[in-house]
């Protein structure tokens, strides 16, 4: 977020953009499903927009980014959302013309628009056998006691009278509190959006168990792979305003567009380069998969990197992502669209490279090695405190109301059961 001249239309820009990034990640998911699942898939994205904007919007933001020290640790977990509903409060001031409610009210657009997002992440764990409403449930319990904190750990944040922004969620505090000179470096998410939705899709995946009628590489054949492409070149359209949305000059605001191109083109190419000689030809959805490992990987250090650096990021997350969307099938884990692949993994990539690659602080580029420390303690921080939450939170939905469908409509195909209708009518 920014405090300047320009902040709200720059904000509302940013906001309109992440938000098609959903609609976007439901063509991406959709295409990788089977045709009889299509449907219920997008629908578990569309879901999460409908109940993760009116929580965010509801307590989600004063959650967010609560104000002052409670932010530091252990945030409020309803902040003042029903006492003194401050958005309410805002829109008036914004209507009367006050320049610093309109602030508020845009960024609370553009915060959500992150929310809504993570949460849809998630669902690609699950695809082919999750019930509606049951991930409807979860959608609620997860922002509520993951997301939204986890945000405030990461973003929130307190502007003085001169204009200084000081973090003061314990990741924005880390360094601080470790007597660094440096802080902690995900301007965009790296924890807070992808280790966290990577996270619980791993614990969802383990939850809900493998699906039905097999679970080889050949059995996951994308039943439409230019909704693939369609999906990714939105997911990259809409990442110019995830990433830099929050800029506060123009400068910065031009690295990161440099950052956002170059990082997911080179990692393109390293994956499809490791699947031509792992598996003898370079594919589209590869292609496409790589894009969104180059994207993830960027999204902490696109305002902290030199474009070379990115480069290699690219490439290495493009190649790493490649050998580590195979690792389900020898672990044994039915991650069904490689959100643990993708999003687990790259993010842990982006969060801990730039402590290495950070322009002036990072170990290799002029600083020390307290730059590293203070990307890996939130990376497995968050990790660890998502898987958890959400294995529970999982587990109670699973044990009480059932998560997953049953096996014959799972076999028949779940888009007539769950939604009454598939996705294609040929007569």
């Amino acid at each position: 977020m920014r405090s300047m001249v320009g902040t709200v239309p720059w904000l509302l820009l940013s906001a309109a953009l992440v938000l098609f990034m959903t609609p976007g990640l439901a063509f991406f998911y959709g295409g990788l499903v089977k045709a009889k699942s299509v449907v219920s898939m997008m629908m578990l994205s569309f879901g999460s927009m409908g109940l993760v904007g009116v929580l965010w919007m509801l307590y989600g933001f004063n959650q967010a980014f609560v104000d002052g020290s409670s932010a530091d640790w252990i945030p409020e977990i309803l902040g003042n959302a029903f006492s003194d509903f401050a958005l309410g409060g805002a829109a008036a001031d914004a209507f009367a013309g006050d320049g610093d409610a309109a602030v508020v009210l845009a960024s609370a657009a553009f915060g959500s628009t992150f929310a809504i997002i993570t949460v849809a992440l998630v669902s690609g764990a699950i695809a082919d056998r999750a019930r509606f409403f049951p991930w409807l449930v979860f959608v609620g319990l997860f922002s509520t006691l993951v997301y939204f904190p986890v945000a405030s750990w990461v973003f929130s944040f307190v502007v003085d009278g001169d204009g200084v922004t000081t973090f003061t969620g314990w990741i924005g505090q880390l360094g601080t509190h470790l007597g660094y000179d440096v802080g902690t470096i995900d301007f965009a998410g790296g924890t807070a959006v992808h280790i966290n939705a990577g996270a619980a899709a791993l614990a969802l995946a383990l939850v809900l168990g493998k699906r039905a009628g097999g679970f080889t590489k050949e059995d996951a054949v994308p039943h439409n792979v230019p909704l693939v492409l369609i999906g990714a070149a939105i997911l990259w359209f809409g990442w110019f305003g995830f990433n830099g949305g929050a800029a506060t000059t123009d400068g910065g605001a031009a690295l990161i567009y440099v950052n956002t191109i170059v990082c997911p083109a080179a990692a393109a190419l390293g994956f499809i380069v490791v699947e031509h000689f792992k598996d003898g030809k370079a594919t589209a959805v590869g292609a496409a998969s790589g894009i969104v490992a180059g994207l993830v990987a960027i999204t902490p250090s696109c305002a902290n990197l030199n474009p070379f650096w990115s480069i290699v990021l690219g490439l290495v997350a493009g190649a790493v992502c490649a050998f580590a969307i195979d690792l389900k099938y020898k672990l044994g884990f039915d991650d069904s669209l490689d959100v643990v692949g993708l999003h687990l993994v790259a993010g842990f990539i982006g969060t801990i490279y730039v402590g290495f690659f950070a322009i002036d602080t990072g170990l290799f580029t002029g600083g020390s090695f307290e730059q590293v420390i203070v990307q890996v303690i939130p990376a497995f921080a968050v990790a660890i405190y998502s898987f958890v939450v959400a294995f529970v939170i999982a587990k109670i939905i699973d044990a009480t109301i059932g998560f997953r469908v049953k096996e014959e409509d799972e076999v028949a195909g779940i888009d007539s059961v769950q939604h009454g209708g598939g996705a294609y009518a040929f007569d």
